[in-house]
């Protein structure tokens, strides 16, 4: 593949439609140069994809580049941060035109959204794998992060939970959606939305805030170590979508889905009471729904209850594609 790198370089990333004035040199040299905003601080994500692991080597590439890059996002909007550059890392097993061309459709299309402009990367033989890299800027001393969750804050989760699992378990059947509620949950799994403008108005809102990548269970109880405290989930309450509740058989079904389903790339925060009456005022510009699923309070752990009930559902992490 060493013979083809620059011209695959060339034809497929050299050429894209975003061009930020704050990058002063991008693809092409040996690294690149962005001016980052005055009074303004640096925000760095990485995430890896691996075929297999993350999607099937033969996934449409126009969706797996959506998703390789939507998690980045998402990463950024949980810190409340303005994405502005990425670099990208690609290990092929041979110089695929028809996988490149689909992939850089998928993710020029979403980084035009967002105005992030790729800045650089790198292109190997190997194992299909994907591994982005994306930085953006936050105000000074604005970001938000996983330690400030206190007792007595309300927990919110934004859009619907549990589609994501819904449409991996389509794609694992190994054969094409059978009908038109798999096909709608397979493409939630691929085309989540990264909520970039949620985040950026929850700075002034939330107390602690992170993205649902390993499922809820999983992911909160990173917000309760980090803060030190514990929390309550009313599982009746989690957003659910009709789509899902058809495709688990009941809304109990449904919401122990919920639960455990990663890669949903929703927001999971926290706000502290004082706040809470400016909630709806500050995400009203987004376009983002956001539910009420419970409260932080002091202790360890994390509690989980059905119409105010504890539930004895065996509550995992997300595991991808893992056997």
């Amino acid at each position: 593949m060493a013979g083809n790198e620059f011209d695959l370089i060339n034809h497929y990333f050299k050429t894209q439609p975003v061009s930020r004035k704050d990058v002063a040199l991008g693809i092409g040299d040996d690294a690149a140069v962005i001016s980052v905003p005055e009074n303004s601080q640096l925000v760095v994500t990485t995430d890896s994809l691996v075929a297999g692991n993350h999607f099937l080597a033969d996934a449409d590439p126009v969706k797996v580049a959506h998703k390789a890059l939507a998690s980045n996002l998402s990463d950024l909007a949980a810190m409340g941060a303005i994405p502005a550059w990425c670099s990208l890392a690609l290990t092929l097993p041979s110089p695929d035109e028809a996988w490149l061309k689909g992939f850089c459709e998928g993710f020029y299309k979403l980084a035009e959204y967002y105005n992030v402009q790729l800045v650089g990367g790198d292109t190997t033989k190997g194992p299909l794998s994907i591994t982005i890299t994306m930085q953006g800027f936050i105000p000074e001393g604005k970001a938000i992060r996983r330690d400030g969750a206190s007792a007595g804050d309300w927990l919110y989760v934004s859009g619907n939970l549990g589609d994501s699992a819904a449409g991996l378990d389509v794609i694992l059947k190994g054969n094409q959606p059978s009908n038109e509620l798999e096909e709608t949950l397979l493409n939630r799994h691929y085309y989540s939305t990264p909520r970039v403008l949620a985040g950026q108005a929850l700075r002034e809102v939330a107390s602690a805030a992170l993205d649902i990548s390993d499922g809820l269970v999983a992911d909160l109880k990173h917000i309760l170590k980090a803060s030190g405290v514990s929390a309550v989930i009313n599982a009746d309450t989690l957003p659910l979508s009709d789509e899902l509740i058809a495709f688990a058989g009941s809304k109990e079904k449904a919401a122990h889905i919920a639960l455990c389903s990663g890669e949903e790339y929703e927001l999971c925060f926290t706000v502290p009471e004082s706040h809470r009456g400016a909630l709806d005022a500050a995400l009203a510009h987004t376009n983002t729904p956001v539910t009420c699923i419970g409260q932080i309070r002091h202790g360890e752990g994390l509690q989980v209850l059905w119409e105010e009930q504890p539930v004895d559902w065996k509550l995992s992490g997300w595991d991808h594609f893992s056997e």
